[in-house]
């Protein structure tokens, strides 16, 4: 069952609001090279026609930051500045226009350092990501609890949460990510107990399109089931705009967000005897400008549709030479195969215009 969300704090990132009562937000990050300016606004574009609403560009030199600056200059979507290591870069990046910053203060070192930090936060009036990871734990809290576990993660973010909110700064959104699945689980709901800050949930480094879609689909799962998770990335070895659409449909099969429809569609056997991948694919393509989260079933015989497919508002059984359209698991035309991606789109087209 899926639980309320925690009530968490708001924090703003330009005009999009994390926490409180604002929807789950998706966001993702750009994979080119961030000096290559034109190829990073052709990403950035790219995101935000997918539905990416929050845009993370990492600053790793001087060379990228002078680049974020154009690109700042360029662009009106939020975007987050990620840091590592110098503090200097995290600084440079508020001044440049970033709308928050993400930084690991555990791997930024010095406190002094962190504390300047902070001070440019509070001048520039923006927020911060904390951001703990598990390949990067601060090393007396993996000897504390003998390696990287949960617990230490957790008591890595609560130490730097302290620490900011110590130094008078509470625009903060805390992470804790990790590549296990069970460790991700159990540290952000450890986390989400201890602290009224968003939360942002990930599987950091899940892999390749497949097996990081299984990871982040289980982790973003059980923990947006819990009420845990006020933002969301999904990480994977993709073009990012893959990432987008996968974080997309976790959300929509949880029934939490929608950003349009989703397609309900049968895995195919032997009674299959129309090339349905293909019709699927025609219906996907059909649907992908439309923004209302309708159901739509596309099945291969009549065994799986209409019965099978009851919940969905709309959907075709096919078979050889013919198909039926229907609606909520009732029939309400018998087609030709020839005609059945016209007629089905000719009644979406219908629904959605209140017919």
């Amino acid at each position: 069952m899926l639980k309320p969300r925690k009530k968490t704090r708001e924090v703003k990132i330009r005009d999009i609001g994390i926490g409180g009562n604002n929807p789950v937000r998706v966001q993702s990050m750009t994979s080119t090279s961030t000096v290559d300016i034109e190829a990073t606004l052709k990403q950035i574009e790219e995101l935000s026609k997918a539905d990416c609403e929050l845009i993370r560009i990492a600053i790793p030199d001087r060379r990228s930051l002078e680049a974020f600056r154009e690109i700042r200059k360029q662009v009106d979507v939020p975007l987050i500045a990620d840091i590592h290591f110098n503090y200097r870069l995290a600084i440079g990046a508020l001044e440049a226009g970033a709308d928050k910053i993400r930084i690991n203060p555990g791997n930024i070192g010095d406190k002094k350092k962190v504390l300047e930090v902070i001070e440019a936060l509070k001048q520039n009036k923006k927020a911060v990501r904390i951001g703990v990871n598990s390949g990067s734990l601060e090393l007396d809290l993996i000897d504390k609890h003998q390696g990287v576990t949960s617990q230490g993660l957790v008591e890595s973010a609560i130490r730097w949460v302290n620490y900011f909110t110590e130094n008078g700064f509470e625009d903060i959104v805390v992470s804790i990510k990790s590549s296990s699945v069970i460790q991700t689980i159990e540290a952000n709901l450890e986390l989400s107990s201890r602290i009224e800050f968003p939360i942002h949930i990930g599987v950091t480094e899940a892999g390749p399109l497949l097996p990081g879609t299984v990871k982040s689909a289980i982790a973003l799962g059980v923990l947006l089931l819990q009420g845990v998770g006020d933002t969301i990335r999904v990480s994977l070895t993709e073009h990012p705009v893959k990432e987008v659409e996968v974080a997309w449909e976790i959300l929509k099969s949880l029934g939490i967000r929608a950003n349009g429809p989703l397609i309900i569609s049968c895995p195919t056997c032997a009674r299959t005897r129309i090339d349905l991948v293909s019709l699927v694919k025609k219906v996907q393509e059909k649907l992908k400008f439309i923004k209302y989260p309708i159901k739509v079933a596309i099945m291969g015989c009549e065994v799986n549709g209409p019965g099978e497919a009851r919940e969905a508002d709309i959907g075709i059984a096919a078979e050889p030479g013919r198909g039926v359209i229907f609606k909520r698991g009732k029939i309400i035309k018998r087609v030709k195969e020839k005609e059945i991606l016209e007629v089905l789109m000719e009644e979406i087209n219908n629904m959605l215009e209140g017919g």
